[in-house]
């Protein structure tokens, strides 16, 4: 705004700027709050969210939503099976609860249990899958039947293998087979204290390794030893004794034909594993036990 110059001076008006501020009325207009209040409702809105889904949802479910937030988990995925997605990825149209959009990954042998229903596809090789597992099983035990039969029949037939028919013993175990070859106090199957197979026990051997020819299992050998020591276990001791056993009767049923490739594991336990745990210096405790496994499939069970 210009005043007016005085009358008859010839000076330049003065120029007065005047400034007006505009107060913000105590700040309860402003925006700030409404940032507040909208995060307190979102957090408010998930929270009820989460409260009915924890009313509406079953245990199976609730597994699912649990998985889909830790993807990396494997484990028996048999009620959450492709969890890539919400509520495990079921759909209408999948099957076994599994994923099958292009978008969602996993490993169906992995997280499909084998006995599940549906899944026409999974497994359904001729061999060497999953779905072949109790086939082979039940084939196996059928083979193992046989093969004590045939060792069984052919000890009875011969009078020098005969007399050790007490010695032997077939015994069924989670692993396999097996079978143990124990000594007592009138006998044993290797001269005391070396690893020399005394001839009957020896074409004990000969005749396992040709009951077994014909079958694919693979083959463990456990060496067992008695209690009793030696004067200095630094130069021999039951440790290397059931070892050495153990590697004697491998040789023995490589030389009747078994292949290489069949023997698993070699072992010896000294006197860890009596079979008379409260007299460990038994004799009955010093033993052999072959054990023909169950072939193992693709997947390694």
């Amino acid at each position: 705004m210009a005043a007016r110059a005085p009358h008859g001076a010839n000076q330049p008006p003065k120029i007065i700027y005047k400034k007006i501020y505009i107060e913000g009325h105590g700040g309860h207009h402003g925006g700030a709050w409404k940032v507040a209040y909208a995060d307190f409702v979102t957090a408010m809105m998930a929270f009820f969210l989460l409260m009915w889904l924890l009313g509406a949802t079953n245990e199976k479910q609730r597994k699912a939503l649990a998985d889909y937030f830790s993807p990396t988990l494997v484990q028996l995925k048999q009620n959450s099976a492709g969890s890539m997605g919400l509520f495990g990825g079921s759909s209408i149209t999948d099957k076994d609860s599994y994923q099958h959009k292009a978008s969602q990954t996993g490993t169906r042998a992995m997280t499909v249990p084998i006995d599940a229903t549906g899944g026409t596809q999974v497994g359904s090789g001729q061999r060497g899958t999953l779905k072949d597992r109790a086939a082979m099983s039940a084939e196996d035990r059928k083979n193992f039947e046989k093969m004590r039969r045939q060792v069984a029949a052919a000890m009875a037939s011969s009078p020098q293998l005969k007399k050790l028919s007490s010695h032997v013993r077939f015994v069924r175990t989670q692993s396999g087979l097996r079978i143990d070859l124990l000594d007592d106090a009138d006998y044993s199957m290797f001269d005391l204290g070396t690893t020399q197979l005394e001839p009957r026990a020896s074409a004990l051997l000969g005749l396992i390794a040709e009951s077994i020819r014909g079958t694919a299992n693979p083959i463990m050998i456990r060496g067992h030893t008695d209690s009793l020591g030696y004067g200095n276990p630094l130069a021999m001791n039951n440790w290397m004794l059931s070892s050495a056993r153990a590697e004697a009767t491998r040789r023995r049923l490589a030389s009747g034909g078994t292949p290489e490739s069949r023997f698993n594991r070699i072992e010896g336990v000294a006197d860890r594993e009596p079979i008379i745990p409260n007299a460990p210096s038994d004799p009955r405790n010093r033993r052999v036990a072959i054990t023909l496994l169950y072939r193992a499939t693709a997947f390694g069970e």
